[in-house]
């Protein structure tokens, strides 16, 4: 099978002959991605950084800010969040420029045997978020709700349009990030999610499945509370980091079969401890949990190792394991009674 074959199978359940594989450095990957090329038309403005910190500015206006050097970093000040009297007069990115999109459909061209995945910059909120600034717009969704369904109006009809270049250009999925969790719950109440935010997500899911894509979503954190809705809207493929945060047996137990998990071994609690019988007992884990249901597991590695304190030898004893189990049948290779109950987690 080729891998575009095998994630197709992996995320419909239908019986590829392993699980997927999404590994960087030269090691087995199934997925390619690509997103939109710089505008040239667009040059950031320069910035001040606080003493000791880098600052930049993105397409978006917002400004971001770091110490460290390697993380991503956070945005310290959004052009909206002066006033949403700002709204009217603010110019979103060129995002819907085809123009933009010539070196993705290149890239899809030329790896027609993989799993080809366009780049959303997030769903509405993680937008919204960073023009407002994070702590403005927690209080915008109770005290100024007109004006973020008002703004996440605009953000989705950017995103429709980007969706609508990559079915046009030769992509399977659409993939974006949107971090909705803190350690214990989500960064608001399941009820505001559901009014505010669900409507957008039916919406984008809905309308990429029209255009023939998957929908690939990333969060950290622990969004327990709403994984029955994604599951419901159509949500094709969770990507968790902190798999462990809801109990790997649990996510099996209750969402196995009807939703794909892409994760690697989970990168605060096992990766980074340095033992190799804990990284490489939760890979297994991994694949047997979320991928005995005739698919439903894509195994990957976690890109920024530095940032996590992690040494590059320990995340090679998580991909020797997945590599070396990664077939089906998982019986055939897997015993699941080496693996002990994990405590059950609250919801």
């Amino acid at each position: 099978m080729t891998s575009y074959e095998i994630i197709r199978r992996v995320l419909e359940f239908d019986g590829p002959e392993r699980i997927g594989m999404n590994f960087s450095g030269g090691r087995m990957n199934d997925l390619v991605g690509a997103g939109p090329s710089r505008d040239p038309d667009w040059q950031p403005r320069k910035v001040k950084p606080i003493k000791g910190a880098e600052a930049w500015e993105d397409e978006w206006g917002c400004v971001w800010e770091r110490l460290d050097g390697f993380s991503k970093g956070e945005v310290s000040w959004g052009p909206l969040q002066e006033g949403w009297e700002r709204l009217e007069d603010y110019r979103f990115p060129t995002l819907d420029k085809k123009s933009r999109y010539e070196r993705a459909a290149q890239v899809f061209k030329a790896n027609p045997h993989m799993y080809k995945l366009g780049s959303l910059p997030g769903f509405p909120f993680n937008i919204m978020r960073k023009l407002r600034r994070m702590d403005n717009f927690l209080m915008d969704v109770v005290l100024h709700k007109d004006e973020v369904r008002e703004l996440s109006d605009k953000v989705t009809d950017l995103l429709m349009k980007m969706i609508d270049i990559y079915a046009d250009i030769g992509a399977d999925g659409v993939s974006f990030a949107e971090d909705w969790g803190t350690q214990d719950r989500l960064l608001v109440s399941p009820p505001i999610w559901r009014e505010l935010f669900k409507p957008d997500f039916v919406k984008l899911v809905s309308f990429a499945h029209e255009r023939g894509l998957t929908v690939w979503m990333h969060s950290c954190g622990y969004i327990y509370e709403i994984i029955e809705d994604l599951i419901e809207l159509g949500m094709d493929v969770l990507q968790f980091d902190q798999p462990a945060l809801y109990g790997i047996e649990r996510l099996g137990r209750e969402f196995g079969g009807r939703i794909t998990f892409w994760c690697p071994v989970d990168i605060q609690t096992t990766l980074q401890t340095g033992d190799k019988d804990k990284i490489q007992r939760e890979a297994l884990r991994l694949i047997w949990e979320l991928g005995r249901f005739n698919g439903g597991f894509i195994a990957k590695n976690y890109p920024s190792l530095e940032a996590i304190g992690v040494k590059p030898e320990w995340d090679m004893w998580a991909y020797e394991a997945f590599l070396a189990h990664r077939h089906y049948p998982l019986e055939e290779h897997i015993d699941p009674s080496m693996f002990k109950s994990e405590e059950s987690m609250a919801a």
